[in-house]
């Protein structure tokens, strides 16, 4: 255990998600042991379902660790979430707004701090037709760059299986019969090669992909199968406005 503190809020959510990850399907976690027990680490993840930020936060808490997660700011709207949100101290976004990039500083704050952080560097479900990742954001490449020098693991973390419980796109929740829930940590990523270049557009991109890349090989594994050689990019961008991070 890292000795991290929860307080009540992390009490009352790991008293609801724990057993609600159970019961929604047949939970695997796998890789545990490549999240670090103490100090920082950065998990970047595919995002499939609503669900997966459930089942990323009862994963990281099993290892003894308290998840942040880089949420969007509407769901601080919500007045019984933003006690919540706030007492567990999540990180918001203002995706699509001037100010989406003040989280990034947060985020690296917290890192500095010794804290776990989680990113969905898709910035939503993905709408990729085969549920691969589809191109993402660089803000994750942003922070694993600014905290090399002080060595944070960034580590890719897979879901499959939630969008079968739930499917928000084809606005299906099927919990029965209930079917195999994967959640698989890979080792973390070599990014040394990326050190002292200067941060310009390409190289976040650069990074964003490496980084992602390793996130949809990790997915292969899980699935059995042969990952996509591309990034699906959506023709519009896309806002469904619920989203979580």
């Amino acid at each position: 255990m890292s000795g991290e503190r929860g307080g009540l809020w992390v009490w009352l959510g790991s008293a609801v998600c724990h057993p609600l990850t159970h019961l929604l399907g047949r939970r695997r976690y796998e890789g545990l042991e490549n999240i670090p027990p103490s100090g920082p680490a950065l998990l970047v993840c595919n995002h499939i379902s609503y669900l997966d930020p459930i089942y990323t936060a009862v994963f990281v808490h099993r290892r003894g660790r308290l998840p942040r997660f880089l949420a969007k700011d509407s769901l601080w709207h919500v007045r019984a979430l933003r006690y919540v949100l706030d007492g567990t101290g999540q990180i918001p976004v203002r995706r699509e707004h001037a100010e989406a990039d003040h989280s990034l500083p947060a985020a690296e704050a917290a890192l500095r701090e010794g804290k776990v952080v989680l990113i969905y560097p898709e910035g939503t479900i993905t709408r990729d037709p085969g549920y691969w990742p589809m191109a993402s954001r660089t803000g994750v490449a942003r922070l694993a760059l600014d905290t090399l020098d002080i060595g944070v693991p960034v580590i890719p973390v897979v879901h499959w299986g939630t969008h079968l419980v739930y499917d928000r796109y084809a606005r299906r929740f099927r919990p029965l019969p209930r079917t195999d829930i994967v959640v698989r940590a890979g080792a973390p990523l070599d990014l040394s090669a990326f050190r002292g270049q200067p941060a310009d557009r390409q190289l976040l991109h650069d990074v964003t992909d490496t980084i992602m890349v390793q996130v949809r090989n990790l997915l292969a594994d899980v699935r059995g199968e042969q990952a996509p050689t591309r990034f699906f990019a959506p023709t519009r961008p896309v806002s469904d406005g619920g989203e979580d991070s």
